[in-house]
């Protein structure tokens, strides 16, 4: 009796062991957020794929700054439908309309957006309100950390960042005439500007990388 109860735990064993193990779940501390940033209204396209750690859209937004090369110079807002995300002292006074109301984005993290079985996948980020540099926030997938490697981090990209304060798209593509023509009136203007290097095709994913681990300076009260 013995040996046949031993057989049967052999088999049960050996069953288990054929069966395929579950990947582990994907939690806040083991996978990353994997999101496309793109510069809309200009083509050839200006674009970042960036991996983030679980935070709040505050991070994403200092992560979008410098993985794009912006300075935080200007106000910002999220945008999803008809729901604004941001710092309500900066928006809800003089930016939004009465019936509009700018929700905290220190309060909003990435699981609350882009977790869950049906997460959101696009979202819009505006920056500057002067210029209005509009950005595509596409994400793409939440994948597992690889182990030895720091987040955040860009992994490619596309075109060097527009100067601030340019002008918008439209400006952009007025300083970009102006430095191809030595003849163009407004050439040395912008030469001294944005310097004999500046290159719009420019783009260096571990310049990027270094960036967007360097953080910005501290920024809210």
């Amino acid at each position: 009796m013995a040996a046949k109860k031993k057989a049967v735990s052999k088999k049960i064993a050996a069953a288990k062991s054929t069966r395929k193990k579950k990947a582990p779940a994907k939690t806040a501390d083991s996978a990353v957020y994997q999101f496309k940033i793109t510069l809309l209204g200009w083509k050839p396209l200006i674009w970042r794929r960036i991996l983030v750690p679980e935070g709040t859209l505050v991070d994403l937004h200092e992560h979008i700054q410098t993985a794009m090369g912006w300075t935080n110079s200007h106000l910002h807002q999220f945008k999803r439908g008809d729901r604004h995300y941001g710092i309500p002292a900066h928006l809800n006074e003089d930016w939004l309309d009465e019936d509009e109301k700018a929700l905290d984005s220190a309060q909003v993290t990435l699981r609350d957006l882009f977790g869950g079985t049906r997460p959101s996948r696009t979202m819009h980020y505006e920056y500057d309100f002067g210029d209005g540099w509009e950005h595509e926030i596409d994400f793409e997938e939440l994948r597992a950390a690889e182990p030895g490697v720091k987040y955040p981090c860009c992994i490619e990209g596309a075109g060097a960042c527009p100067p601030e304060d340019v002008g918008g798209v439209w400006g952009y593509a007025a300083m970009l005439e102006a430095i191809e023509n030595p003849k163009h009136p407004e050439h040395e203007h912008y030469i001294e500007w944005v310097g004999e290097e500046y290159d719009p095709d420019e783009f260096d994913v571990a310049k990027t990388t270094k960036a967007m681990r360097k953080g910005l300076p501290a920024w809210l009260d």
